[in-house]
């Protein structure tokens, strides 16, 4: 497996865990249960689980009313596609830009 095969795996599983982290959230909520801490929900959004985050506020109708949640989720999604684009345009422009960073 390539890096990049890597870090797209990662990426997926990193979204999947997000989303099952927001609709477990959910159902602790409507059961009355202890939750899950909002900053933990925010920060794996930011530690790259935006889109997983996005999809489990949509699919799960969790968090929609909260503005931090309503501004920062896409931001953090926004943040992490213009990486995600800045890294397809150096490996575009340089082939292997992994030695650009070391």
């Amino acid at each position: 497996m390539q890096g990049s095969d890597a870090a797209v795996l990662a990426a997926a599983v990193w979204n999947a865990v997000t989303f099952a982290v927001y609709g477990a959230d959910k159902r602790r909520a409507r059961q009355g249960r202890r939750r899950v801490p909002e900053r933990t929900l925010l920060l794996l959004a930011a530690l790259g689980g935006s889109l997983g985050a996005l999809l489990g506020m949509r699919v799960f109708r969790h968090k929609t009313r909260k503005t931090k949640f309503r501004v920062l989720i896409p931001l953090f999604l926004t943040l992490h596609l213009a990486i995600v684009f800045l890294a397809i345009v150096l490996w575009i422009l340089y082939g292997d830009f992994g030695s650009l960073f070391v």
